[in-house]
C-alpha cells in the first residue's frame, strides 16, 4: 500500500481479511537479509495496482521508486497491470493520457476504466470495473500465447439487419459466438482486435475494440475503411446477401392485403476485400452451406480471393447457428481438413493455428 492508501483503509484491515501480511513502508524490517522490494518483485507471477490513482500512474511512467509500491513495481520483470480509477476530469487530463500512452509503449497493461457514478459524486468514467471484468482481464493477460503479439485483426461477427421499415427488418439466426470466441482468442494470444459486430447479445470481450453495426452496407463501409489497417481479416459474420430495395419511411400498415418484397442484392464484403489483398494480408472467410459443402466453399475460396474458408454445414447436429459448439472444414488452396464437433470457444484457436501456419508459407 502507499502511504495515501492506509489513509482510507488501514493495513491491519487487508492483513486481517487477506490472512497475508500487507506491506505498507519501504524501510520496515522483519529481519533476515532480503532486500523487501527485490525480494517482493522476484516472488510475484503478476503485478495489479488496483486502483492506479493519477498519481501513481504519472510516478510509474515517470520511474519513480520512492515508497514500497514504486520500488517494487520499477523492479519487478512479471506482467504488469494497472487498473486506473480517478475522477473522469483527472483520467481525461492530457498529461494522464499522455502518462497511459508511456506506460503502455512499455508493455505494461492498462484495463480500461468503468463508466458510472464516482466516489466524489460525479457520473463519468473512471471507475473501477467489477470484479469479474478484472478477473478476465487477469485472466486473458495471464494466460496470453503471444504467437499474435504485435499482429493486427478484423473480425466480423452477428447477424445483420435489413431495415423494412422502421420497425420491421430482415434478418438470420446469427448469434455471433463463433466471432467473439475468436476475438476473444486472439486477444489472448497478444493481438490487436477491432471486432466489427452486428447485434447481439454477447460481452465484448476484454482488450477486443468493437465497432457496431446494423446493416450489411454499414459493415461493408466498417471493414473497407480498415483494409489496409491489419494484417489478418476474419469475416465470420452472417451478412444478408439481399436487403429491401425500398425502404419504407413510416410502419406498413396492417390494412393492405398484400406486400411485395422487393430485394437487391448488397455489396460483398468478402469479394471486395479480396479484390485489394495484395498478398500481405491473410483473409479467412466463413461459408455455411446445405448442401455441397466442400465444392461450394472452395469455388467460393477462389473467386473471392481468400486464403482461407471456414465451412460448416447447418444440417450437421451441434453445428451452426445459436449453438456453442461447431464442426468445419478449414479450406485453403492446397488442402481441405475436417475439424471435429468441439466447442466454438476451442475451435477460434484451431482456427488461428491454421492462418498462422499460413502467415509462415
Amino acid at each position: 500500500m502507499t502511504q495515501s492508501a492506509t489513509k482510507f483503509v488501514t493495513p491491519l484491515t487487508f492483513e486481517t481479511i487477506a490472512k497475508n501480511e500487507c506491506v505498507a513502508s519501504i524501510f520496515k524490517r522483519k529481519g533476515g537479509f532480503d532486500v523487501g522490494h527485490i525480494s517482493l518483485s522476484k516472488w510475484a507471477d503478476a503485478f495489479l495496482i488496483i486502483p492506479a490513482t493519477a498519481n501513481i500512474i504519472a510516478k510509474i511512467a515517470s520511474g519513480i521508486a520512492d515508497d514500497m509500491l514504486t520500488s517494487a513495481f520499477l523492479a519487478c520483470k512479471c506482467p504488469k497491470i494497472v487498473f486506473p480509477s480517478m475522477n473522469t476530469g483527472m483520467l481525461e487530463n492530457e498529461a494522464t493520457q499522455s502518462n497511459l500512452q508511456t506506460i503502455i509503449s512499455r508493455k505494461i497493461h492498462v484495463v480500461e476504466p468503468a463508466v458510472g457514478r464516482l466516489a466524489c459524486g460525479d457520473v463519468g468514467r473512471g471507475r473501477l470495473p467489477d470484479l469479474d471484468i478484472i478477473l478476465k482481464s487477469i485472466e486473458n493477460i495471464l494466460n496470453r500465447h503471444l504467437d499474435l503479439n504485435g499482429k493486427n485483426l478484423l473480425i466480423t461477427a452477428g447477424p445483420t439487419q435489413e431495415a423494412i421499415d422502421p420497425v420491421r427488418f430482415l434478418t438470420n439466426r446469427s448469434s455471433g459466438r463463433m466471432g467473439y470466441a475468436i476475438a476473444e482468442a486472439a486477444a489472448k494470444r497478444g493481438a490487436n482486435v477491432t471486432l466489427v459486430s452486428g447485434r447481439t447479445s454477447l460481452e465484448v470481450p476484454s482488450g477486443v475494440n468493437a465497432i457496431f453495426v446494423e446493416s450489411a452496407s454499414q459493415m461493408h463501409k466498417a471493414v473497407l475503411d480498415l483494409a489496409q489497417s491489419n494484417d489478418i481479416y476474419i469475416l465470420s459474420a452472417a451478412v444478408a446477401d439481399y436487403t429491401p430495395k425500398v425502404k419504407y419511411s413510416n410502419k406498413i400498415k396492417k390494412n393492405r392485403s398484400n406486400i411485395v418484397l422487393e430485394l437487391v442484392k448488397t455489396k460483398d464484403i468478402l469479394e471486395d476485400l479480396g479484390k485489394i489483398n495484395n498478398n500481405s494480408k491473410i483473409i479467412c472467410g466463413f461459408s455455411m452451406e446445405t448442401e455441397n459443402l466442400l465444392e461450394n466453399s472452395k469455388k467460393k475460396l477462389i473467386a473471392k480471393n481468400a486464403d482461407l474458408i471456414v465451412a460448416n454445414n447447418i444440417n450437421d447436429a451441434g453445428a451452426g447457428f445459436n449453438v456453442k459448439t461447431n464442426k468445419v472444414h478449414i479450406i485453403t488452396r492446397n488442402e481441405a481438413f475436417d475439424v471435429p464437433l468441439m466447442k466454438k470457444t476451442e475451435l477460434a484457436d484451431v482456427i488461428l493455428d491454421h492462418i498462422l501456419e499460413l502467415k509462415k508459407s
